[in-house]
């Protein structure tokens, strides 16, 4: 696995991946969006999003 994943793109996943797992708190349906929240925090830490490769998306300086 190569790193895809930039420090800028890092940042907004984990502000957006912190974000949606707080909805996993409230009651209803919505709380299941809150999962996504999590992998938008895993791979801000891994650096990698397997999303990114058929769409040759790479935001690490090069």
């Amino acid at each position: 696995m190569k790193a895809n994943v930039g420090s800028v793109d890092r940042i907004i996943r984990l502000i957006l991946g912190v974000a949606l797992l707080g909805l996993f708190f409230l009651e209803g349906n919505i709380k299941y969006v809150g999962i996504l929240g999590i992998v938008l925090i895993i791979t801000a830490f891994v650096t990698f999003c397997p999303l990114y490769v058929p769409f040759r998306i790479n935001t690490t300086k090069k």
